[in-house]
């Protein structure tokens, strides 16, 4: 990984980096992060995505499956998947850096058809591979355009294919191929996770995924366990847990209502299955950042 990359991957997110570390951009799908920490569990149902890790270490579990990235690693999730991530190398001289950048189907397809590349269903879902030079070049070009923003509207579009372009011509490309096919077994599953994510809070019968998946039910069941490491109920129940903990964290909202908000009817349902997933009750999380938030904001008026 460059020199260049880690600078301007630096610059950016110490100017725009939010208080989770997440520095959004004006370019489509293009996200940069920066963390001096290290030991928070980050869960999240990720969409399609190239991670460039530029500095430090990440750990990723998706299933059984658990993978470390290191600085120079591209990470690389070829479907809608729920993860599991904590940072393993950070600081504050040297805090970990990464570029995300989410996957465009429509991209993958045009130019599929243009370097005449079959679409093939092939790997597991995540993997990592180093990144190549080329799309270290284009992550450099894509990051620096960010500090000139009156040419983001014109340059963003070809920068976004040229990466695209790289990953598929290189280490990758074998394994990003099938996003670009309609009837992958990937993009088949697709169509049914965006009607979970669409409606989550209400209930969702197998039959109507498996009929937009255009596959059995038990060959839908199948393939998108195989896909997404879950079955679409445990999907769904991952959708809400994340959502209702948002809306606690975020929006300071009680779990009773968190819950509600998010389709579950039994609100002891839901505090057994988010102690399951999170590892403590709802109510302890809540006071918990409450208490980390209070703390952090009589240091900054004890700074001023």
């Amino acid at each position: 990984m460059t020199h260049a990359l880690r600078e301007a991957v630096r610059r950016y997110t110490e100017l725009h980096a939010d208080a989770a570390g997440v520095a959004r951009t004006s370019v489509r799908g293009l996200h940069l992060v920066r963390t001096t920490s290290t030991g928070e569990l980050r869960h999240a149902v990720e969409r399609p995505l190239i991670c460039l890790v530029v500095q430090g270490a990440k750990q990723v579990t998706m299933g059984s499956r658990t993978l470390t990235f290191n600085a120079g690693d591209s990470m690389l999730l070829t479907a809608d998947a729920p993860t599991v991530s904590q940072i393993t190398q950070a600081s504050g001289g040297a805090p970990y850096l990464a570029l995300a950048l989410d996957l465009d189907a429509a991209v993958i397809a045009a130019l599929c058809a243009e370097m005449k590349a079959a679409a093939v269903d092939v790997g597991p879902t995540l993997r990592f591979q180093p990144t190549d030079a080329e799309v270290a070049d284009a992550a450099l070009r894509m990051v620096t355009l960010l500090e000139r923003p009156a040419s983001i509207p014109v340059l963003q579009a070809q920068l976004v294919r040229e990466m695209h372009y790289w990953l598929l011509a290189g280490r990758h490309g074998l394994a990003i191929r099938q996003l670009g096919s309609p009837e992958s077994q990937a993009r088949r599953i697709a169509r049914a996770v965006e009607i979970l994510r669409r409606d989550f809070t209400s209930p969702i019968a197998v039959a109507q995924l498996a009929a937009a998946a255009r596959m059995s039910p038990s060959t839908f069941h199948k393939h998108f366990r195989s896909v997404t490491s879950l079955s679409p109920l445990q999907f769904q129940k991952q959708l809400r847990l994340i959502e209702a903990r948002r809306l606690m964290l975020a929006k300071g909202l009680k779990p009773s209502v968190a819950a509600y908000e998010v389709g579950y009817e039994s609100v002891p349902q839901f505090t057994r299955e988010y102690r399951r997933q999170f590892g403590q009750p709802p109510g302890r999380e809540t006071q918990q950042a409450r208490r980390v938030s209070q703390a952090s904001e009589r240091k900054r008026c004890t700074s001023r």
